[in-house]
């Protein structure tokens, strides 16, 4: 089924010929306050979540687009399963490639390998250095990735590729549990809808503006677009900015900053009607 147009009718929303106005109000925990309080004795912590009022404004025409960076490669294939594997508390990660076309060749350069090795490593250095609670500092699980250009009549053939994936982890008391995978696939064909999904959300991205109560003027999201990780594999951020790599954080914060925008309250999943 095809919509032509959507809209929300709420008291936290406005809509005019050329914007959409809507208030959110955005509680956070990363910067929660932390009160060591003493009452009668006894010694506890009180945590007081902090909330903040944010105006956006989505212009509704289509302007003429500046530039964006997003991160390195799309965010499909094998290199989506580690991002997810990565809450299993790896010990190694073995990622073997065969390529049998253009992109098979290009990747055959040691320049142009390491880009890809580069791009897929950052992947598990990003998560691991965002969780402190499976990975100590200077704990990092092995990481190889090989990739041949290979060509097999009838195999691999067009735009197939072929990837192997071997996950370690550790378990309960000492042991280990292996996974391993085979994926044949075609390549473009995987990477085309994201393209279009990029630039569709990177085009939408630049008609909105936003502001918290104690900001003066409205302002455009940073050119590092952070809003947009949820399709690259490693994403670049701007300096400071905390990198997220699991993949469900990564949609939900697209789908409720899109949500915000229309006076929506994030989707928190708790389905309490139910219960």
């Amino acid at each position: 089924m095809f919509i032509e147009s959507f809209k929300v009718e709420s008291p936290n929303v406005k809509y005019t010929e050329n914007e959409i106005h809507s208030v959110y109000d955005y509680t956070t925990y990363q910067t929660t306050e932390l009160v060591h309080e003493s009452k009668n004795g006894f010694y506890q912590w009180t945590v007081k979540p902090k909330t903040v009022k944010y105006e956006f404004k989505t212009d509704t025409h289509v302007p003429k687009l500046g530039v964006m960076l997003v991160g390195w490669g799309g965010n499909n294939g094998s290199t989506l399963t580690s991002s997810i594997s990565l809450s299993a508390l790896p010990t190694s990660i073995v990622s073997y490639n065969h390529l049998g076309n253009n992109d098979g060749m290009n990747l055959s350069a040691p320049q142009t390998f390491r880009s890809k090795e580069i791009s897929k490593s950052n992947v598990v250095d990003d998560m691991v250095a965002s969780n402190r609670i499976l990975f100590e500092s200077g704990e990092h699980p092995d990481h190889v990735v090989v990739i041949k250009n290979i060509y097999i009549t009838n195999v691999l053939d067009g735009d197939s590729k072929r990837a192997m994936d071997e996950y370690a982890s550790a378990i309960f008391m000492g042991g280990k549990n292996t996974i391993v995978m085979h994926n044949t696939c075609e390549d473009s064909l995987l990477a085309a809808p994201i393209i279009l999904d990029l630039v569709l959300l990177a085009e939408l991205t630049t008609r909105i503006q936003f502001k918290a109560e104690y900001e003066g003027k409205f302002h455009s999201f940073h050119p590092g677009a952070t809003i947009l990780s949820y399709l690259s594999k490693a994403p670049l951020v701007p300096p400071g900015t905390p990198v997220v790599n699991a993949l469900s954080k990564q949609r939900a914060m697209l789908e409720n900053i899109l949500r915000a925008c229309v006076g929506l309250a994030p989707e928190n999943n708790r389905i309490l009607e139910y219960k």
